[in-house]
């Protein structure tokens, strides 16, 4: 049963907006945590986003610089990813991923995982 699933990625031009979703089974909605990663050819998964359900906290990777912003809607089980002013440096597969921990930056504290959707950023 697929539990995580990516849509909205797509080749834009630099300085374009995007905004990913992220559909979730009902039990994986309701983990510790939810956080978006990404990963570029030849590149290590690097952390983006993250947030945590109980404290309603959400953290951003330095890279991030105030572009993206990450939400959910309870009631379709969807978190989302805002991302504008993007630069070609953002071009990936974005992930999103859920756990039971708050070490919301390591990739190795999530086990569940979606299949990924491709952003391309354009000079």
């Amino acid at each position: 049963q697929v539990q995580l699933v990516e849509s909205g990625g797509r080749l834009v031009q630099a300085g374009e907006s995007l905004k990913l979703s992220c559909a979730a089974s009902p039990r994986t909605f309701r983990r510790y945590a939810m956080a978006w990663f990404r990963q570029a050819p030849g590149k290590e998964r690097e952390f983006v986003a993250g947030h945590i359900w109980s404290v309603g906290m959400t953290y951003y990777a330095d890279f991030v610089q105030g572009r993206f912003t990450f939400s959910r809607d309870n009631a379709k089980n969807t978190v989302y990813l805002r991302m504008n002013s993007l630069k070609p440096e953002d071009t990936a597969v974005y992930y999103c991923a859920a756990a039971d921990n708050s070490r919301l930056d390591s990739p190795t504290n999530y086990d569940d995982w979606g299949q990924g959707t491709q952003v391309t950023v354009s000079s």
